[in-house]
């Protein structure tokens, strides 16, 4: 991939119809933010670089992950005003709330990823944002962690039918477990995610000890992250897997959820990281010069989701951004309450005594990465030497 293949941001004004509720910690006025940012930098007007528009998946297209059952009772309850639930598909809880309009949302979501995917298969986009992607909790036939249709699956599966080897690595604070389970037995799709460890939070999966099976054995890798775990953990966590991992499988494409939830200002999750770290993968993302799709994922700070997706553009556009957020922009978000002044953190330590336990479970990790996966995907040789 080279510096002159376009980009393409994917996003639909459609999204700002729907609501979670007023309660609920999932909102969608986050991507309005993120491109009132953008446009402040001047990222919307780039001479390399499309805004793309998006239409719903079909039902075929979601069938190829979601069993007929599910998709029935989500249309159905799309299609009612009233409060209804069934719990054995995850729908009407206070998680997975059920809103009029549910399915046409959740179709467009996936749309917007299956663009995204289609522009870098088929029209040799370099790299891509779909904005509104990233529901790596919805399972073939339940709603889980605010996610209903599973965009990643949906689209990588239409990847696979062209032809392609598909490396999906996951950001957020919390394990990729729809993905996982899609591609478990696969090994023409790598799936890697780093998230808070599930030992005591959500979903309470992805432990070392789940690499795969049958020819997908060495082929999913989970890199459980304690509390408080923080930049230079992080950063030594992606350099020490993730890159030799994504180097080793070399993939056609790259497809990265990318979340913002792991930034210690989070109001749901425990690790610590800033968009110190974050800018540094996503630089070194685009430096492996694989084709990429980016999805936007999971955030709950709205000025970190904002920051974080404006970072990840910008990267993958090779705009170098000022530390500082714009001055116009500034003003309007004060006059929203918010106190940010800075795009680019200070590389932030934990406390000495979490960070040393955090520390520890890393390099366990590592070490246990080292010897189910990498001679699987690097060789027994190499794998010894790293």
């Amino acid at each position: 991939m080279s510096a002159v293949h376009p980009t393409a941001l994917v996003y639909s004004s459609a999204f700002d119809a729907y609501s979670y509720g007023d309660d609920h910690p999932f909102k969608l006025h986050r991507y309005g933010l993120a491109l009132e940012l953008m446009e402040a930098y001047g990222l919307l007007k780039l001479p390399n670089a499309r805004r793309c528009d998006c239409r719903p998946v079909s039902d075929q297209q979601i069938l190829t992950f979601h069993s007929p059952a599910y998709l029935a009772r989500l249309k159905e309850f799309s299609a009612s005003d009233q409060p209804r639930a069934d719990f054995l598909f995850g729908l009407g809880d206070a998680e997975c709330p059920v809103f009029k309009g549910l399915y046409d949302y959740a179709a467009l979501g996936a749309g917007a990823t299956l663009e995204a995917c289609r522009l870098v298969a088929e029209e040799g986009f370099g790299a891509v944002l779909s904005l509104a992607g990233g529901w790596h909790h919805a399972h073939a036939s339940r709603a889980s962690g605010f996610c209903y249709l599973n965009d990643a699956v949906i689209a990588i599966n239409w990847l696979l039918t062209q032809g392609r080897r598909v490396a999906y690595l996951d950001l957020d604070a919390h394990h990729g477990d729809g993905v996982q389970e899609a591609f478990y037995d696969s090994d023409q799709v790598l799936t890697i995610s780093l998230h808070e460890s599930g030992i005591y939070f959500f979903p309470g999966t992805g432990f070392e000890d789940e690499t795969g099976s049958d020819r997908g054995q060495g082929y999913t890798v989970n890199l459980p992250l304690l509390a408080h775990t923080d930049d230079p953990l992080y950063m030594r966590a992606f350099d020490e897997v993730v890159y030799p991992l994504l180097a080793a499988f070399n993939p056609d494409i790259i497809v990265a959820q990318i979340g913002a939830d792991t930034f210690r200002t989070d109001p749901l999750t425990r690790l610590e990281i800033t968009t110190h770290s974050y800018a540094y993968i996503m630089r070194k993302l685009q430096a492996l010069k694989i084709p990429w799709v980016a999805l936007g994922g999971g955030g709950y700070d709205l000025m970190n989701t904002a920051r974080a997706w404006t970072i990840a553009w910008a990267a993958m556009n090779g705009v170098e951004l000022p530390p500082r957020l714009p001055a116009s922009f500034v003003t309007k978000i004060h006059e929203r309450g918010y106190p940010h002044r800075m795009l680019l953190d200070a590389l932030h330590w934990a406390d000495p005594h979490d960070r040393l336990l955090a520390l520890d479970a890393l390099e366990k990790s590592i070490a246990a990465i080292r010897k189910t996966v990498f001679p699987v995907l690097i060789g027994g040789d190499l794998a010894r030497k790293l």
